[in-house]
């Protein structure tokens, strides 16, 4: 650990694999606090790299429990959470709405950091009780093509520094890493962030891993296709800005995808969507998340992603696949 401090007060950046054994040294309690709480602000201080992200990466998932979804080939969507803006959970809405199109989904999620429900909190709130036996989480992607992993089961090793983090105060690196633990390494993820620096920073991680992805963000700092503003939308391969309005939609106000002061009203938006009976900009919201997730697993134009989306939201598709959720994990 003094090495790598000495590196960073250098101004020298330490490499993945030291990053991968300092992570693995924290789960064996081989430091004190003060020490890890030095590491985790010498590192926001230098600036966190994808080497950095991609060192703690490999000790969580080394550490962590994994569970093997690679026949399923499955999707997650996730955004990176602290935009502050607490929308209602449109990206856990999204992922219903795919499943309920016949694709497969694992969506790895938490409980809420900065806003009023996070996944865990909207499926808990409907009696979901969550599982991290390998059958049942195989059983519900075979039997309703979603499966929910919640994240605290998994990746082991992050307990470990939470008395540090919460001690802190502030976010540091592991704030940056949810999305990359995903337990099951899905073969899609549709990753949604909050700037335009997360954007490169992401892109240059996730071109590191073997995953076929899109980041999305806002350009007026949501984690998600907002349709509050124009929106980034950046692959392996290509990158492009682009508009509500090319998607067909009218501009949205940022109030009216607001998730309200409860996880109460937060959840009743989320089965307005499922029902059919949101608001127009609700149901916007959650269509063009859904669509580029389709696109990025079939490659098809996102008019024809679009449509799906909208229709499986229509014809209860949606909506029954979430119920038979409910009914396999409660």
């Amino acid at each position: 650990m003094k090495s790598i401090l000495k590196q960073l007060v250098a101004g020298e950046t330490p490499s993945r694999q030291q990053i991968k054994q300092i992570m693995l040294d924290i789960t064996l309690e081989k430091y004190p606090h003060e020490q890890i709480a030095a590491l985790l602000m010498a590192l926001q201080l230098k600036g966190i790299t994808p080497d950095i992200l991609l060192g703690f990466r490999d000790a969580l998932l080394q550490t962590g429990t994994s569970i093997d979804l690679s026949p399923y080939k499955p999707l997650d969507i996730v955004g990176t959470g602290g935009d502050g803006k607490n929308t209602f959970n449109i990206s856990t809405c999204a992922c219903f709405v795919v499943a309920g199109a016949g694709y497969k989904v694992a969506k790895h999620g938490n409980y809420a950091a900065t806003s009023v429900s996070g996944a865990s909190s909207v499926l808990e709130n409907h009696g979901v009780k969550f599982q991290r036996d390998n059958s049942t989480l195989l059983h519900s992607l075979e039997e309703c093509n979603f499966t929910y992993l919640h994240a605290p089961f998994f990746a082991n090793g992050l307990k470990y520094v939470a008395p540090v983090r919460k001690a802190l105060g502030i976010p540091t690196c592991f704030n940056l890493l949810g999305p990359l633990v995903n337990p099951c390494r899905p073969a899609y993820q549709l990753l949604g962030v909050a700037t335009i620096g997360q954007v490169r920073l992401y892109h240059n991680t996730l071109s590191q891993i073997d995953v076929k992805y899109g980041i999305v963000n806002s350009i007026d700092g949501y984690d998600e296709i907002s349709g509050t503003s124009d929106f980034k939308v950046q692959t392996r391969d290509s990158e492009i800005v682009t508009t509500p309005e090319s998607l067909g939609f009218k501009r949205i106000k940022p109030e009216e995808i607001f998730g309200g002061s409860t996880p109460q009203e937060a959840m009743k938006i989320f089965d307005n969507v499922l029902n059919n009976n949101a608001t127009q900009s609700q149901t916007n919201v959650v269509v063009a998340n859904a669509a580029y997730a389709i696109k990025l697993i079939t490659d098809k134009p996102i008019e024809e992603c679009l449509d799906t989306a909208r229709e499986t939201i229509k014809s209860g598709k949606a909506l029954q696949t979430f119920k038979k959720f409910i009914k396999l994990n409660s």
